[in-house]
């Protein structure tokens, strides 16, 4: 393996708005080899997800930005195929790590890689709903939002790979749930599989902020937000008195060349004395054991589903990207990179 090249992409400009496909750069490169305590993977399974949008601007954050002419990075799932003096994995382990974006990784403990049993579930299911999008619903709806079992809950994109999750933890424990998508399917699977109590499509509905009120004749307790704008400031015409609003994302912003307005009725937050909290799940990983617990009873019981939408093949991963901000993923949007099994 001394001589082995494999492809990657990387990241050829800096995008103004929307990015587009000429922002990225499908290249191939020679593969190092694992040195002690690393091991090289070839990667199966790779997410795309809206927090690389903020990755690509060149700014301080709570994680460093894409730099141009460098692959990108990301969670992804892949197989060991060689392994360093030292390393805490073997020939044949699947890794979970976060050097996705490209055909081969040498994996090291800043990777963050974690063991995955490919027979608990399907190896990809630990990129979405038993992997980082479902602690993310787990810790916004429960640490953030401040759950409380029997409360009423309104969840934006809650067809999507982190909301379709949140949904459904809500109605495990007796919640009454209402979550938006943008299209009848959607909204359809989120009634008949996610077993919510209402769903409405805000891309046909005329009045978001009227659908939202006749949804919660008594007001919500906890929203999880991923989208800002209209959402928001419906949500917040709708709140219930001490109210938590779990901030996970605004996805609606992402491309904006300029400053959003904010919400014109933030002023809600006074007389129903609201608490508004972004967050980010790398600081919540502490919950990871409890996650597991909770999800493996709802997985064994059939009480918990996911859909994925899988795009073929690593060159077609900026068009999976690109799709998140169009709403062409229903659920978790992958990649598909190489067969299942590397060796």
């Amino acid at each position: 393996m001394s001589n082995l090249k494999g492809h990657e992409i990387r990241l050829k400009s800096r995008p103004d708005g929307m990015p587009t496909e000429a922002n990225f750069e499908y290249v191939e490169a020679a593969v190092a080899q694992p040195k002690d305590g690393e091991v090289l993977v070839r990667n199966v399974w790779m997410s795309v997800d809206p927090y690389m949008r903020g990755r690509m601007v060149d700014r301080a954050s709570y994680v460093p930005p894409f730099q141009i002419g460098e692959a990108l990075t990301g969670g992804t799932i892949g197989q060991v195929i060689a392994a360093g003096k030292g390393s805490h994995f073997a020939v044949g382990d699947y890794l979970n790590h976060m050097l996705g974006w490209r055909e081969y990784a040498v994996v090291g403990p800043q990777a963050m890689p974690q063991k995955v049993d490919p027979k608990l579930a399907p190896v990809q299911s630990f990129l979405g709903a038993l992997g980082m999008p479902g602690l993310t619903a787990y810790a916004g709806l429960f640490k953030i939002g401040g759950f409380k079992a029997g409360e009423t809950v309104f969840v934006s994109a809650a067809s999507g790979a982190v909301g379709s999750i949140v949904c459904q933890l809500a109605k495990a424990h007796g919640a009454y749930v209402v979550g938006s998508a943008g299209s009848d399917e959607k909204c359809q699977w989120l009634l008949k599989e996610a077993k919510i109590d209402k769903a409405i499509n805000y891309k046909t509905e005329k009045d978001l902020n009227a659908a939202v009120g006749a949804a919660f004749p008594k007001g919500i307790d906890v929203y999880f937000e991923n989208v800002g704008g209209k959402h928001l400031e419906a949500a917040l015409n709708h709140m219930r008195q001490f109210g938590r609003i779990a901030v996970c994302g605004m996805i609606e912003q992402y491309n904006n060349t300029a400053p959003a307005p904010g919400p014109s009725n933030i002023i809600m937050t006074i007389p129903m004395s609201l608490r508004i909290e972004g967050f980010v799940v790398s600081n919540h990983f502490n919950l990871l054991p409890e996650f597991h617990k909770e999800m493996g009873t709802l997985v064994a019981q059939g009480k918990m589903k996911w859909r994925e939408t899988v795009v073929e093949g690593l060159q077609n991963a900026p068009s999976a990207f690109l799709g998140l901000f169009k709403g062409e993923n229903f659920g978790k949007a992958l990649v598909k990179i190489g067969p299942d099994k590397a060796v």
